[in-house]
């Protein structure tokens, strides 16, 4: 199984390549500085140099071309401002996402943030956020092409993971590790009952592979 990954150099992302190099997986790494390549080469991912900001949907196809699985874990980050909220998390979630229809890719998996909402109201950066990764959900979810799943995690922690969840279509506020978040990440790559699902994520009690299981109907 080939698996793409936007914004390969993210600290989910990061985890997420070692995660599935060590289940065998074949993982490349989209990113926008030839310097992090070596990193990537660490986790097992081969990196792709590819600026989502400024590409093309056809370009972007190509690289997806005979992938198994996109995985959308791009991001502006903290301390960009409102543009660029708009134009990575807005702007390269649409395009990724219609990339991976053009080029057959049917399973895609979107990392978003609890909260996003399309119709969210404010002024701040945080706010825009909302309202980009919102609206980039919205456009995932209209893509017939792709068996899409939504995930939208807390707050996200840099402590270690717990392997422990808490996984549901609604579980309110709360934080989880950026550990719990790639793992879950890793078990909805090899679960795809889970498609056409939207699901908020934060620490639990659960074990990751039972709580993965259980929003499937498994």
């Amino acid at each position: 199984m080939r698996i793409v990954i936007a914004g390969g150099h993210g600290r989910i992302a990061l985890r997420l390549e070692r995660l599935l190099a060590a289940r065998g997986y074949e993982v490349a790494g989209i990113i926008r500085d030839l310097e992090q390549g070596d990193d990537l080469r660490e986790a097992g991912a081969e990196p792709v140099l590819c600026d989502l900001e400024s590409a093309t949907v056809e370009h972007v196809a190509g690289i997806l071309q005979g992938a198994d699985v996109a995985v959308f874990a791009a991001g502006a980050g903290p301390g960009s401002g409102a543009a660029r909220k708009d134009t990575v998390d807005r702007g390269a979630a649409v395009l990724f996402a219609d990339a991976a229809e053009r080029a057959r890719v049917r399973r895609f998996l979107m990392v978003s943030s609890m909260g996003a909402d399309a119709h969210h109201e404010g002024d701040e950066v945080f706010d825009v956020y909302l309202r980009a990764k919102g609206e980039a959900d919205d456009h995932v979810r209209t893509r017939l092409g792709l068996e899409w799943t939504v995930l939208r995690p807390g707050s996200l922690l840099d402590d270690a993971g717990q392997g422990t969840v808490r996984l549901e279509a609604r579980t309110g506020p709360g934080a989880v590790p950026r550990d719990d978040v790639a793992a879950v990440l890793a078990e909805l790559v090899e679960t795809p009952a889970t498609a056409g699902l939207t699901l908020e994520l934060v620490s639990g009690s659960t074990p990751v592979e039972v709580a993965v299981k259980a929003v499937a109907g498994n």
